[in-house]
This record gives structure tokens, sequence and C-alpha cells, in this order.
């Protein structure tokens, strides 16, 4: 039997509180948006409820194995009536215990085969969705830290064109520069008033996201430090990724759960053309006691009492249902087919996903260190051109074009980082591997 268990809720709550502390003044890292996400995202606490009733097929399961045991009572008021009077009355009483323990059952054997697997796989879809949640939140946190980045270059994107505008209507005015350089200067400021309007309303949509999952507006969120750090998969080698994966992705797990318990409900429908044998004892008790009418005894004994006891092995062999038994263990099997093509495909999806995620680091890594320089190199340009400008070596439109490049390789840079990071949880996450302390040492490297 799989040891297999989600992650616990109850200590992630504990250990996130230990670092939470409320304050409107106060910026709020990833890991306490987690923590809040953990107590208000409908979405896992509707995988939470599904888990929960999906780990009661095990028990449900071993009951069919388990002695079942009944009781059952009457009471009843009679009346004898001829020509509709009243010849005599009484009231009866009656009481059974029923108890019933399968010896030879293979229907309630593999039900309870069928149950475990299927507690078990929800066990691994509860994981699976757990290590989804950290992605969206995390997802959605670095989203609006990066609406927060695209916006601030747009504003100041804005603010250095308008400067650049005004500069060149003073310069028009005293005779320095022609009209064209007015209205290009013009032209680029009215864009990033465009783009910047547009930022504003990306924030605002990104915010609203984050909402959606934590259950409240967070006003202020940590950005990632400036020496965040930035390194390749550990270890290296992709097979050993794979590897991981193979062994411990949780749809995985889940997929082959639900393609045993789907053999196990096969063989359940299967044996029922077996014959089914059970140990039966019944005891029942019941009294008849006659009354009184008109004054006068009917019966001087005042009831009978009656007790029987029986015991017994019941046999039964299914002969003919009209066809009703094989059509269901047809049915049966074709599902069992069904779920070994599905955990096949999800065995194929999880080498698919792996590789994919780990050369997805590979290359955000790669990216985040191209963007720097990137932008090391933008910084540098727009120096350079500015100096220019002001020798009269470069135009209005050089400058524009180097202080736009800036701007978006701020942007650029910034994004890689969040990329960088979404990716890495991916790949963690495809080999099952992703936990709250991931959350945890991220929140770690914040300002």
């Amino acid at each position: 039997m799989l040891n297999m268990r989600p992650i616990k809720t109850l200590q992630i709550y504990f250990l996130f509180s230990l670092i939470a502390i409320s304050s409107p003044l106060r910026s709020e890292n990833l890991a306490d948006v987690y923590e809040l996400a953990l107590k208000n995202d409908p979405l896992l606490k509707a995988a939470e409820a599904t888990y929960r009733a999906g780990k009661e097929n095990r028990t449900q399961g071993i009951a069919g194995l388990l002695p079942t045991l009944s009781v059952g009572g009457s009471t009843n008021w009679n009346e004898y009536r001829v020509e509709e009077q009243i010849i005599d009355q009484y009231n009866s009483n009656s009481y059974l215990a029923s108890l019933n323990q399968p010896i030879f059952r293979l229907d309630k054997w593999f039900q309870f085969e069928r149950g475990t697997a299927l507690s078990e796989a929800a066990s691994a879809e509860f994981a699976y969705q757990q290590q989804e949640t950290m992605i969206r939140v995390a997802s959605a946190y670095f989203n609006v830290l990066n609406s927060i980045d695209s916006l601030n270059a747009a504003r100041a994107e804005e603010k250095a064109i308008g400067r650049q505008k005004d500069l060149a209507k003073k310069r028009f005015d005293v005779g320095l520069a022609a009209i064209t350089e007015v209205q290009e200067t013009q032209a680029a400021f009215d864009l990033t008033v465009v783009s910047r309007i547009a930022r504003e309303a990306q924030l605002d949509s990104a915010r609203e996201s984050l909402t959606s999952i934590v259950g409240r507006d967070i006003k202020l969120l940590s950005p990632l430090s400036d020496n965040f750090e930035i390194s390749l998969p550990d270890p290296l080698d992709r097979e050993s990724w794979v590897s991981l994966g193979l062994k411990n992705n949780y749809q995985l797990k889940a997929a082959k759960l639900q393609r045993d318990a789907a053999q196990a409900s096969a063989r359940s429908t299967a044996s029922n053309h077996l014959p089914q044998i059970d140990l039966v004892g019944r005891v029942s008790k019941s009294t008849s006691k006659q009354g009184k009418f008109g004054g006068f005894i009917q019966n001087p004994l005042f009831g009978v009492e009656q007790d029987t006891r029986q015991y017994s092995i019941q046999f039964n062999l299914p002969l003919y249902a009209g066809g009703a038994i094989s059509s269901a263990r047809r049915q049966a099997y074709a599902n069992y087919d069904r779920s070994k093509e599905q955990a096949i495909y999800a065995e194929r999806s999880t080498v698919r996903d792996v590789r994919s995620n780990h050369f997805g680091v590979q290359t955000q890594v790669a990216n985040v260190t191209a963007r720097k320089q990137a932008l090391a190199s933008a910084e540098s340009a727009l120096e350079a051109t500015q100096i220019g400008y002001e020798v009269g070596t470069r135009n209005t439109v050089d400058l524009l074009d180097a202080q736009k490049r800036l701007f978006q390789a701020q942007r650029d840079y910034a994004s890689s980082r969040y990329d960088y990071i979404i990716s890495m949880l991916r790949l963690k996450a495809s080999v099952g591997s992703l936990s709250p302390k991931d959350l945890m040492n991220i929140s770690n490297q914040m300002e």
C-alpha cells in the first residue's frame, strides 16, 4: 500500500502564522499571501472536500467484509369486529435482530481493494491540488509585481519623454529646433500616456485575480530583492528529474491508482457469476396480549409469547439475470481499459512536462542573464545618446528610441525574474517535490 499523504494544512497554518504579523502598514510577502489562500481559496477548499469524500471509499470497502447487524420491531393494536360490533381487542408486539457475516464473497473483497485504491487516489489528487494552489498564488502574486514594475516604468517613461517634449518646445520657441522635433516628442509622449493607461488597467486586473484567490484586497506586496538568487536546476541532468517525476508525480500516482480501482471494480463485477455464501443469524420475539372489553377478561392467560432463533449458511448462485450480469462485466472491463490508457497518457505527459519544465528553467536562467546585460547596455546607450544629443551629433528620434529601449529593458528584466520563479515552481511540482518551504525560501529573498 502506498504511504502517500497530502500536505498537512494545519501545520502550514502554524508555520506561516509565525511569520505573519497583521498590520495595515506592513507589506505582505509570498508566504503571507499563501497563508491567506489556505484559509480563503474556494478552489482549495473544494479540493479538500473532494479529498474528504474520496477517503471514505476505503471505509465503505471494508464495511462489505464485516458483519452487518440490524434490529427492528413493531407494535400493533388489533380489533375484531362482527357486524360492526367489537368482539375483542388486544395489542401485539414483535422484535427482530439479524446478523449477516459474508463468508465467500469475492465481490466484497474486490470492492475493498477498489475502495482502498480510490482513497489513496484522493490523497494523491489533493496533494496535486495543493501544489497547484501554490503555483496559482505565486503566479498571481508575481503578476501583480510585474504589473507594478511595468506601470512604474511606464510612468517614468512618460515623465522622461514629457521633459523631452517640454525641452523641444523651449528649443523651438528660441529658434534652436525645428517644429518636427516638437511634433516627434509630442507623438512619443502621447504614446507613453496610452501605455501608462494600459498598464494601470493591467495592474487592476492582476490585483483582482489575486483577490479572487485570497479573499481580500492586498494593498502592499513585498518585491524581490535585487540580489535574488537565480540558479540552474539541481541536479542539472534532465533525465534525473524525469526519474523523480515518474516516481513522485501526484497526477501520475492518481491515474495509476484509479486504474487499479477500475481493475478491482471489474473483478468485483465479474465475480457476480460466482457463488455467494453468507452466515446468517436471526432472533425474533413476538407477544400477543388480549385486553379487557365490556369489563370481562377475554383471555385469562393475558397473552402468548413466541421466541424464534434461526442460524443458517446461505448459498446463492446466479444463473440467469436477463444478461445484466454479463453486460455489467463487459462495461466494467471497458472502463478498466479506459483507465489503463489514461494511466499511460499520464505517464507520457509526466515525462513531457518534466523535460519541458527543466528546459524552461534553463532557458529562464539564460534569459535573466541576458536581460540583465541588455539593461546595462540600454543604460549605457541612453547615456551616450544623451551626450550626443547635447553636442548635436544625435537627434531627437535617437534620444527617444534610446529612452524607450531602456524602459523596455527594465520591464523585460523584471519579467524574466518572475518567469524564472514560476518555471522553477512548475518543475518541482512536476516531480512532486513542491512544498510550502519553497514559497518561504522565496519570501526570505524579498524586501
